[in-house]
This record gives C-alpha cells, structure tokens and sequence, in this order.
C-alpha cells in the first residue's frame, strides 16, 4: 500500500524539506545547524514560526536582531523559545551552539514585524486522564496567546508518556462550523524518548481511508484530513510538535462519535485519581 500521509523527514544539516507534502496551506522544515555554522533565506509569502527544539541560535529578521534565541538542550529538556517570523522577511541564522530549529509555515499576507516566544509565554498543562493523559505547551495559540500576532499558525507541543494515548478520543479539523469545528489542516512532527523507542499515529477519514504510522524520531504526520490519535510504546515517551492552519485561527475539533464518550469520562477519572 502506497501511504500518502506520512514520511520521515530527513536530519542532516541545513534545511532539510519535507519529502513531499499533501497540505495546501502548512508546510514544514527543519534547520540543523553547528556552531557557528550560519544560513540565508528569504519567508517569501508565508509566515514561519521557528521552533528552537534544541541549541541556541542568533536571528536576524530584516532590520530585527535577536541574539542567542534558545537554550534547551533538546525538545524533552523545558519549553522552547521561537522566533515568529512574518512574510516578506530576509532571514540569518547563526549557530550559537549546535541548533535543531523547526520551520513550520503557512501563507500570509499580515503585516507585522517579527518577535520572539519566551518560554514564560508558552502555556502549559494537562490534557485528558488515566492512560489518555498527556502535557502542552501552547506556543503560539489565539487562547493562550492571544496578544502575539499571526495569520495561519497554530503551534504547540504535546508530551505523550510511556503506554498513553495522547489526541484521544481522536478528532478532526475538517469544516468550519464553529465553535463545534474549525477547518484546520495539521502536521505533527515526532521525536521519541529514549531515541531508539516509538510511537504509532492513526489517521483516518469518514470515507474510510486509514494510515498506521510508526511514529520514531523525525516522522512527520500531515493532516489535510482525517481523525487521529497517537499512542507512545511503554517505556518510551513520545514528544510531537503539532501546528495547524486554516482560514482562520479559531480552534475547533470534531471528536469521532463513536468514540467521544470516552472524553466524558475525564472529569469522573480525575477525581478517581485523586
């Protein structure tokens, strides 16, 4: 079977794209840079949100200089810095250390200068419970963020631990009838602690396509459509970064009715579990 959803993106150094990529809207990098180490490139028509997932980097964005953006070591090690960077932008980027960077984009015609996403302003907490139990940063969201500006992007990250199901029940993004439902395309991008475990990613669509994915480091699942949920291996603890673009920013999940009893359970399983 010819899957057409997912892939592995490569990991050496310098902007590695996505292989091929089903969205119309999202696309996806990643940056690998070592120190001192330094790269060039132009946001063109569409917005870019860059992801610090480990390292420290100096960015220059048009006139804009932010210096040393960074600091955990890897993706697993705090909350990220990033750097929001708008369209029409000349970049550089200089290794300060060793740097992975995550270069999620969508299209953009919103004029705004460039800023960055300190740690203290990245949302944090707790989604579901028992073994559908997992923790976010919220990076740049219209509810948790709503003063920092943007067009498309929505980014978080979602930490799955060992033997949990994490997007359960599973959901999906497909039309927009808010506030049930927002039309949203997204991407997941997955590390995995420690490196040599995995996760599995379920898509699938109400026209009954489906796509099993073996989430190891550096897989990418890409959503145009479709319901989905993931689930990390025991013993191992699954990192993704998720991002999302649609016409709008407002957030909106359909859950999957056959399934979405489950999230009536949470309040009743929290309280068990205290």
């Amino acid at each position: 079977m010819e899957y057409k959803y997912h892939c592995y993106i490569p990991a050496e150094r310098g902007r590695n794209a996505l292989p091929f990529n089903p969205c119309s809207l999202l696309d996806f990098s990643l940056l690998r840079l070592d120190a001192g180490q330094s790269t060039t490139f132009a946001s063109g028509d569409r917005e870019i949100l860059a992801v610090i997932l480990g390292g420290t980097a100096t960015f220059t964005v048009g006139a804009a200089r932010f210096a040393e953006v960074g600091g955990r070591p890897n993706v697993f090690g705090g909350k990220p810095h990033s750097v929001y960077i708008p369209a029409g932008a000349e970049v550089t980027v200089e290794a300060d250390s060793a740097v992975e960077i995550a270069l999620p984009s969508a299209p953009s015609d919103l004029a705004t200068d460039p800023y960055v996403i300190e740690p203290a302003k990245v949302a944090s907490g707790r989604w579901g419970a028992a073994n559908f139990g997992r923790t976010y940063h919220q990076i740049l969201t219209e509810i948790s963020q709503p003063g920092l500006p943007a067009r498309r992007l929505i980014v978080g990250e979602t930490y799955t631990p060992s033997g949990n199901w994490s997007t359960y029940p599973p959901h999906r993004h497909k039309h927009d009838n808010l506030p049930a439902e927002a039309a949203h395309e997204e991407m997941y991008y997955f590390r995995v602690n420690p490196s040599d475990g995995f996760g599995i990613c379920r898509m699938y669509t109400d026209e009954g396509y489906e796509e099993n994915f073996t989430a190891r480091d550096h897989g990418m699942q890409m959503m145009p459509e479709g319901y989905h949920t993931v689930v990390s291996a025991p013993g191992y603890t699954t990192y993704y970064l998720w991002v999302l673009a649609g016409t709008q920013r407002t957030q909106g999940a359909l859950e999957d009715v056959n399934l979405s009893w489950v999230g009536r359970t949470v309040p009743m399983l929290r309280d068990l579990g205290h």
